[in-house]
């Protein structure tokens, strides 16, 4: 499922400069942002369940999710004065760039994971959360709080579901009803095209600032989150249940996320989509398989071996052995 999810990401970023002039494309990508993060976060909160504070978690959380988005803000910056012609574009933690407002998102997620563990309602609550952001404009650019709200209800269904979940979309009669129900879905799509209502699914700004009254918001909360969870469990089903070529490029899919955008962002100044041949459906469909490709490479072995370092950073030096950390935490309690 993070293969799957993660090679959507790189698909419907590919799509961004199609989308003009395109009614498919435009509702493609649509569909493809109505689930592709909400899949992906589902599995982050998923896998996220163990997280308690512990000065083993708390340093794995660090290694993994703190320093790389250190690392790629810095990285982005610098590669997005040139591929965006901002020379004076100045690095900034607190404002992440392009794709590493998941890792900022993550982060903070992450460390309310506890709550989330002990409050009677997390979900409505959560959502609660994400419906009351929609009515602030005056949530900043810092750490994309939008974003990291406006989602937040998926991190923390992930945190909730267990294996029997998943065992209930991969039913066959489940299996049967997700074509109908993605055609659907799909036509729809189509028909909201021309109506630009994929900002929405973007989750990065309040009513307001999509041009719309302020009680848009949390009635539009309600109906792109359920919305979105019927595509994942869609999704889910799909999914192949034994294992495949694929499946080990599952552990790897931060890498080709973190490194996809570098490739799509050097499309603008390669001009690659300034020929007129890819904004048809044959350039499209090409379009569509590079950015597969690209991605799945970017998730194989020997690149997770060249760049574990600074994806995967162990930084050993930077912190007590779990012994002491182990013996500090306990004589603090």
């Amino acid at each position: 499922m993070k293969y799957l999810a993660i090679l959507l990401v790189a698909v419907g970023h590919a799509w961004e400069p199609l989308r003009e002039g395109s009614r498919t494309v435009t509702a493609l990508y649509t569909l493809v942002y109505a689930f592709h993060m909400p899949a992906f976060i589902v599995v982050s909160g998923y896998f996220s369940r163990g997280f308690d504070g512990s000065p083993r978690r708390v340093r794995r959380l660090i290694t993994g999710v703190a320093v790389p988005y250190v690392v790629f803000e810095v990285a982005y910056t610098l590669v997005t004065r040139w591929t965006d012609d901002a020379p004076d574009r100045a690095v900034s933690l607190l404002d992440p760039l392009y794709l590493t407002w998941f890792l900022a998102a993550l982060f903070v997620w992450r460390l309310t994971t506890p709550l989330w563990r002990v409050v009677r309602w997390p979900l409505p609550l959560a959502l609660a959360v994400a419906m009351l952001a929609t009515l602030s404009p005056a949530i900043g650019k810092d750490l994309d709080l939008q974003r990291v709200l406006q989602f937040l209800p998926f991190f923390v269904l992930g945190l909730l579901l267990r294996p029997e979940h998943f065992r209930l979309v991969r039913r066959r009669a489940v299996r049967v009803l997700s074509v109908p129900v993605f055609a659907g879905v799909a036509a729809v799509a189509y028909w909201a095209a021309p109506r630009g209502i994929y900002p929405w699914f973007f989750h990065d700004d309040s009513a307001t600032q999509l041009g719309a009254p302020a009680w848009y918001g949390p009635v539009t909360t309600l109906a792109t989150f359920g919305c979105s969870l019927v595509l994942v469990a869609c999704f889910l089903a799909w999914v192949p249940g034994r294992r495949t070529w694929f499946t080990s490029l599952g552990a790897a899919t931060l890498y080709g996320y973190l490194l996809h955008g570098f490739v799509k962002q050097a499309a603008g100044p390669a001009h690659w989509y300034d020929h007129p041949w890819i904004h048809r459906p044959l350039g499209a469909a090409v379009v569509t398989a590079v950015a597969a490709v690209t991605v799945t490479l970017l998730c194989t072995a020997p690149v997770r071996r060249a760049l574990r370092w600074v994806v995967e950073p162990k930084a050993a030096w930077a912190f007590k052995d779990d012994d002491a950390a182990g013996a500090a935490a306990r004589a603090v309690r």
